[in-house]
């Protein structure tokens, strides 16, 4: 089959299935498989987590709980990323987790669902582009301070996370054809870059640490002023699990690929393989990256008391000079991490716009461009006032990253929950698990559960004003809001999916069908002659023929629900 007539059906085909959802196909769908992949893979951008909370985790259980930590979290997150990846395959929508939770809920309790979900996974996607960029913004205010004396304030930091957030909305802005361009210098960065920060360091250090150090070393730094860490007060067990935060927030964001696929070509296949491929790929680069880290280390008090560890690590292996040129390839990638996640964020918001859970004027796409450019600024804006608390604490900066990771994780688990309880709702797309499918489920929100109980845990002692976990006060706050605001007004208006979309989206079902089996049958006109047969016999008939009556992805999809609309 010719090229283009393959790329003709293709489009077709999803904007078929898109239709089938209740959409018509208003972003450019232009994406393919290694964007897809690429844009989620920036998102966790594993020395992204690494540097800016590679503190945390020397002084949180020490290199052991590192490695093994990293260890865990990416077999327990590949879990839930199979998982989300079996959804998108049959719900592929930019809303991703709020409308899977639409579509699996029963009867009457879509939009309850959705609205739960979609906030959590709002909330979440802000607090990670804060999280990304103000750890950006610290980066640069520490290194500019250990290397020529600059004096870092928080009046200081908060300008340079502004600056940045706006390169990204400038960025973002570009047209969607740019923006895809640059996928491809932010996956060489987090593979070749990081492989040669690893080599370089490895080579240049004077002493490498024995691998008892590096997988076997436990500290328990979490004693403010003198007083006794959590391993005296708890156990050695309770800060081991609690200092998994680095890389559990680190594995994170890769529903990018499902807020993605509404620009991704053949996205019932295409976007659940590059979430599951983002997940494996980060997870292997970031052992590489942390374990040669570990292994480089020179002197391990001098590292943990430094105000960026991984800036010691590097100069102290290649110099003042060589440091800082790697460290500036770490913000690079950091740049495209915080670039990117605003990316995926505007997209959320857009289809949460579409659907009426955020103001719909926010639904506005670019005509030139076909980019949100709205919630673009949209989310900016929420990732710098949220950025604002985090002046005020020595612990607020891990609070928000514990925010993005348990919103996120919240918002990823009700869709998989309900896959469970109502497995009857849910009818598989082309990427299954088959058999493997309920355990897979069962075992990541099981895990979800529990990171979602973890990070809410004090992690310095004594706790006072100071070092308290915001996190759980935070989450209550989103809480109350989401669920407050649904039994207060939301629920008299919030349907879960824009109804002035579903009509439109069932006059082109016709039209989509009939072009996608007219292009087929042309291009295949040798062994494919009765997919027309079967399309006359159909209009004699009047029953639908096989392509245009699979619009049943559950049974919240069949015609009769768009009819009574």
């Amino acid at each position: 089959m010719p090229e283009s007539r393959t790329i003709s059906v293709s489009k077709a085909e999803d904007e078929g299935k898109l239709a089938e959802l209740g959409y018509t196909q208003e972003l450019r769908r232009d994406w393919g498989l290694l964007h897809n992949f690429g844009a989620s893979f920036s998102i966790i951008s594993t020395i992204t987590g690494q540097a800016t909370l590679f503190h945390y985790g020397l002084n949180t259980g020490g290199p052991g709980s590192m490695t093994i930590g990293w260890i865990i979290v990416s077999f327990f997150t590949l879990l839930v990323g199979t998982s989300m990846a079996e959804i998108v395959s049959a719900i592929p929508t930019s809303g991703g987790p709020y409308f899977w939770a639409y579509m699996l809920a029963p009867q009457g309790k879509g939009p309850f669902f959705a609205w739960i979900t979609g906030w959590f996974n709002l909330i979440g996607q802000v607090a990670v582009t804060t999280g990304i960029d103000f750890g950006l913004a610290n980066l640069i205010s520490t290194t500019a301070a250990v290397s020529n004396g600059y004096r870092p304030t928080a009046g200081k930091t908060l300008g340079i996370l502004a600056v940045v957030l706006l390169s990204h909305v400038a960025v973002n802005m570009m047209s969607i054809r740019k923006l895809r361009s640059m996928i491809y210098t932010s996956v060489a960065l987090n593979t070749i870059g990081m492989l040669c920060m690893v080599i370089a360091i490895l080579a240049k250090a004077k002493t490498h640490q024995p691998a008892s150090f590096v997988f076997g070393k436990f500290f328990d730094g979490t004693g403010v002023d003198g007083n006794p860490g959590w391993s005296v007060r708890a156990s050695p067990a309770y800060v081991a699990v609690t200092g998994i935060l680095m890389s559990q927030f680190t594995i994170l964001g890769f529903d990018a690929s499902a807020h993605l696929c509404e620009e991704t070509r053949k996205a019932v296949r295409d976007a659940p393989i590059g979430m599951v491929s983002a997940i494996g790929s980060a997870a292997v680069i970031g052992f590489i990256v942390i374990i040669g880290l570990l292994f480089s280390i020179q002197d391990f008090d001098a590292v943990r008391q430094s105000p960026l560890p991984v800036l010691k690590i590097l100069t102290d292996a290649c110099g003042e000079s060589g440091g800082l040129v790697l460290m500036v390839l770490i913000m690079l990638c950091v740049w495209h991490c915080g670039l990117f996640s605003l990316t995926s964020n505007s997209r959320m918001m857009f289809a949460f716009a579409r659907d009426g859970g955020i103001p719909h004027r926010l639904h506005i796409i670019d005509t030139r461009f076909k980019s949100p450019v709205r919630t673009v600024i949209f989310g900016a804006v929420c990732s710098f006032l949220l950025a604002l608390p985090a002046l005020g604490s020595q612990v607020a900066f891990s609070g928000s990253t514990s925010i993005a990771t348990i919103g996120l994780y919240v918002s990823y688990g009700i869709p998989i929950a309900l896959t469970l309880i109502y497995p009857l709702n849910f009818k598989r797309g082309p990427f299954k698990l088959g058999a493997a499918s309920r355990p897979v489920a069962i075992l990541a929100c099981c895990w979800i559960g529990f990171i979602t109980v973890v990070f809410c845990l004090p992690t310095y002692n004594p706790v006072t004003s100071s070092t308290f976990n915001y996190t759980p006060v935070a989450l209550s706050v989103v809480g109350i809001f989401a669920f407050g605001s649904w039994f207060l007004w939301a629920r008299r208006w919030f349907t879960g999916r824009c109804r002035t979309h579903c009509r439109i989206c069932i006059r082109q079902l016709d039209f989509l069908g009939e072009e996608m089996v007219g292009r087929t049958d042309t291009s295949d006109s040798d062994g494919r002659q009765d997919r027309h047969q079967r399309l006359k016999s159909s209009e004699s008939t009047g029953k639908p023929n096989d392509k245009r009556s699979q619009i049943t992805v559950s049974r919240n999809f069949e015609v009769r629900e768009y009819e009574g609309l």
